[in-house]
């Protein structure tokens, strides 16, 4: 259900697909699209518990072309169609783990691996569903991508240049795909207490030697909001339900930053 007194977004009888579901923000957007009302399917690389009963789990490994293939005609022959595309699967590279020696420090494969995850599976997935989308007349597809994108950290270059690289391509697909109907519009989450975020908290713990609660307020502090605290998985999927919606109508080829006031909007 929708929380507190607000009104549902309204996506009954939409069809979903959200890829990196089974944890943090895209377990919290598959769990908001249900409570919504939609039909959703959602895929990850090996089972996970904790998901709704109603959503049906397909394993698949999203960074490679065999994966986006398998994903894409299993999720439309359950579905018959998507109605909503959300492209969350992503991260920074393998274990989550920064590289504070520069740019240098950041092995090739760390980069195809975050070019991969971040970006080309969002491509080859938009490839296999659109056609579907333009049949139809319609569809939402939402990119998940990060405030590290428009503000760089050096310890995830490769990361943030991924992010990057996927909010140009989706303004592009935006303009693209309006005249058939289909909305295209990036997320833009910054620091959200998330798995990752642990896992990224307890590599700093590794390398620095500080404790946990130090080095969250590092982490807190670097990224600088003035709304204080850490976005949390539900204040995303919030955001992610109402871009689905029939609310956001007229919404398309646009970025939104949900970060707590950290990274200027206009």
């Amino acid at each position: 259900m929708a929380r507190g007194n607000e009104a549902p977004a309204g996506l009954a009888g939409k069809r979903a697909l959200v890829t990196g579901g089974t944890r943090g923000i895209g377990l919290a957007v598959v769990r908001r699209l249900v409570e919504e009302g939609a039909t959703v399917v959602t895929t990850a690389r090996k089972e996970a518990p904790g998901l709704p009963d109603s959503v049906r789990l397909v394993t698949a490994d999203v960074s490679t072309r065999e994966g986006v293939e398998h994903l894409a005609e299993t999720a439309l022959g359950i579905l018959g169609g998507v109605d909503i595309l959300v492209n969350n699967a992503g991260g920074a590279s393998s274990g989550g783990m920064p590289h504070f020696g520069g740019h240098a420090a950041i092995p090739d494969e760390d980069w195809v691996e975050a070019l991969m995850t971040n970006y080309l599976a969002a491509v080859r997935l938009d490839r296999a569903v659109l056609p579907s989308m333009i049949e139809q007349g319609s569809g939402v597809i939402i990119q998940m991508a990060s405030t590290v994108a428009l503000r760089p950290a050096g310890p995830l270059l490769h990361y943030g240049a991924a992010k990057a690289a996927l909010i140009n391509y989706a303004k592009g697909l935006a303009t693209e795909v309006a005249p058939h109907g289909v909305r295209v519009n990036s997320v833009l989450p910054g620091l959200v207490k998330t798995p990752a975020m642990d896992m990224v908290a307890e590599n700093i713990m590794g390398a620095t030697g500080q404790d946990g609660d130090a080095v969250v307020h590092m982490m807190v502090e670097a990224e600088g909001a003035p709304m204080k605290g850490i976005t949390e998985p539900d204040d995303v999927a919030d955001l992610v339900a109402f871009l689905a919606s029939d609310r956001a109508a007229r919404i398309t080829g646009a970025g939104y930053v949900i970060d707590g006031g950290a990274v200027p909007q206009v």
